[in-house]
């Protein structure tokens, strides 16, 4: 699977990428520090990703301004986006689901609950049935 990585935190990045190793998962992680430089990338004209995980926290452009654009452009908006997010903002929580997200995932302070997590996620979206580009 490749995945689209939206994170400007680059201790968030590096757990992702150690979990993905540990895990033994095979995913492509294609990495982008904020919302603009994601949506680049996906304009670009390049394959693209199978699943976005998004952080909501973000300069510039937060996960909620991404998103909405994301769902405001035809070719995108069939993107599978899942939140990864310190967040427990029960607005974040509705208006992610407003704009259209496939699921919203609080990161746990402990490592092995975030394992847990994160290879969930990632299991579903290997099973499910994706929209290829």
């Amino acid at each position: 699977m490749d995945i689209l990585l939206i994170e400007d935190d680059l201790i968030e990045v590096m757990k992702l990428k150690r979990t993905v190793s540990k895990l033994n998962l095979k995913h492509n992680i294609i990495e982008a520090k904020n919302g603009e430089s994601a949506l680049t990338h996906l304009r670009s004209g390049e394959k693209l990703p199978d699943i976005i995980l998004l952080d909501l926290n973000m300069p510039r452009m937060n996960g909620i301004e991404f998103l909405t654009i994301l769902k405001e452009d035809d070719r995108l908006r069939y993107l599978p986006t899942v939140i990864l997010t310190t967040s427990e903002n029960r607005a974040d929580l509705l208006k992610c689901y407003e704009v259209g997200i496939a699921g919203y995932v609080i990161k746990p302070l402990k490592y092995e609950d975030y394992e847990y997590k994160l290879n969930a996620v990632l299991e579903y979206w290997t099973v499910n049935q994706l929209v290829k580009g």
